[in-house]
């Protein structure tokens, strides 16, 4: 049995493929990458956010913001201001899902998906 470099020869266990379920799961809910990616390019504010995820709708928006912000991927910030100003930023683990995210971005880059028709 040969193994990738860097990873265990050992294989994997039920935890293991629990983990990268529950993993693929957050991620792979429609618009949470984006979102996600969005935010690690500076979006800070719910019009931002909306710029930068083409095609994603107001209510929709609101819910993936909510959703990553109760798995603690996002914080929501309120800026006491005249009007008041709400913004929304990667937390410590959202940081850290995006750099476990960035090879595959890498990945998907150097194998575009083929055109259908």
């Amino acid at each position: 049995m040969t193994t990738l470099p860097g990873l265990p020869a050992t294989p994997a266990d039920h935890d293991d493929c629990r983990r990268v379920v529950r993993t693929v799961e957050i991620i792979g809910v429609r618009w949470t990458g984006a979102i996600l990616l969005a935010a690690a390019r500076g979006a800070r504010r719910f019009r931002d956010y909306r710029a930068m995820v083409p095609g994603i709708s107001d209510p929709q928006l609101s819910l993936r913001l909510k959703d990553l912000q109760t798995r603690g991927l996002i914080a929501r910030t309120v800026i006491p201001s005249t009007p008041v100003q709400i913004t929304y930023a990667l937390t410590p683990d959202g940081v850290e899902l995006i750099t476990a995210l960035q090879p595959l971005s890498h990945w998907s880059r150097r194998h575009p998906p083929e055109e259908k028709g």
